[in-house]
């Protein structure tokens, strides 16, 4: 009797006796050569009882594309390659099809079918399925690098999931990378910049700094404060403190980037709905430590917070409309912080 290991015993037709009976589904240890070495795999076969022992096994042609299929993935295995497995769990992860997969990658669109079913991948592509899995980002990235690839529905669905798929950290980097995108262009000091680069961390201590004193902080007041102590930063000491550029707008200095700066990593925020208006409520972070901040940058904190604490957004407003910087400048123009140098004393 065969020595294959006995799965289950199915009634059918068996083309070896042409007769109906019970067929024993077998599974055994085989060798094959695959790329010029001997590969140990798991084979399923067929085996029937009735026929004489030099042709008593058959398997059907999707056996035999499984067996294959196994063979390759024992080879995989030895050289530290995804299997047909890996990779298809690596594609559900994301919710793509095979060409969708083939198409984020910038592959041709049947590559991802052969990889799942006969051919087995170069160390090359191997890697770039590998990031993709560790790092949903360069998923994202490879997605707006081939966006033309998808239809809008499609891109969308697809950023979804992958969107789903990032941990805290990921997604507090987007955010800071959303923010870092909009400064591409001041990245050299400058009198539009106060002469000193974006400085994220430093912006979120100035942010639950002024929370911290002010219990009521939100959006459009918090903004004329952030100009307000960049300005005086300037003025004494000739460079911005936080590196936020501020552009003229109709409620007075707004930071180039200002709608993502609530989403920073450190940086508490919360939306607040009154009848059909929604405010931004900005909240001390006790994960910050205050003592980062320089005795100066304090002083200067200090007096914008004396100055415009009980303050209304309108006052401040009206107040900021009064100086310099902003009749000098048009709407949408970026205010030079030069102008901050005529800024009033208080």
């Amino acid at each position: 009797m065969n020595g294959g290991n006995l799965i289950r015993k199915i009634k059918m037709e068996c083309p070896l006796c042409d007769k109906v009976h019970e067929i024993e589904k077998r599974t055994r240890v085989a060798k094959t050569i695959i790329k010029g070495e001997e590969v140990n795999y798991e084979e399923t076969y067929y085996f029937c009882l009735n026929s004489d022992e030099d042709e008593n096994e058959f398997s059907t042609a999707k056996m035999e594309n499984e067996n294959l299929l196994n063979a390759r993935n024992e080879y995989r295995k030895a050289h530290g390659l995804l299997t047909s497995d890996d990779i298809v769990a690596i594609r559900e992860k994301y919710g793509l099809s095979q060409v969708d997969l083939a198409k984020l990658l910038g592959w041709g669109e049947a590559t991802i079918s052969r990889y799942e079913s006969k051919a087995i991948q170069d160390d090359a592509y191997d890697n770039m399925l590998r990031i993709i899995n560790d790092n949903p980002l360069a998923a994202l990235d490879l997605l707006q690098k081939n966006n033309e690839q998808f239809a809008g529905i499609k891109k969308l669905a697809i950023k979804q999931k992958i969107m789903e798929n990032l941990d805290e950290e990921g997604r507090e980097y987007l955010q800071r990378k959303a923010l870092e995108s909009e400064y591409v262009e001041f990245e050299e000091l400058s009198d539009l910049n106060g002469m000193m680069k974006l400085n994220i961390p430093k912006l979120e201590l100035v942010i639950s700094y002024y929370a911290s004193k002010i219990k009521k902080l939100y959006k459009v007041k918090l903004m004329k404060m952030l100009w307000y102590a960049d300005s005086l930063s300037f003025k004494f000491y000739g460079h911005a403190m936080t590196g936020l550029v501020y552009c003229h707008e109709d409620m007075g200095a707004l930071p180039v980037g200002h709608y993502k700066i609530g989403g920073l990593q450190f940086v508490n925020m919360e939306e607040e709905c009154d009848y059909e208006n929604v405010k931004y409520h900005f909240l001390p972070n006790d994960k910050l430590d205050e003592s980062e901040l320089s005795a100066e940058e304090k002083e200067i904190l200090d007096k914008v917070i004396e100055k415009f604490e009980s303050y209304t957004a309108q006052q401040i407003i009206e107040y900021m409309h009064d100086e310099i910087a902003y009749k000098k400048t048009d709407d949408k123009d970026i205010i030079p912080f030069s102008l901050a140098k005529q800024i009033r004393d208080f």
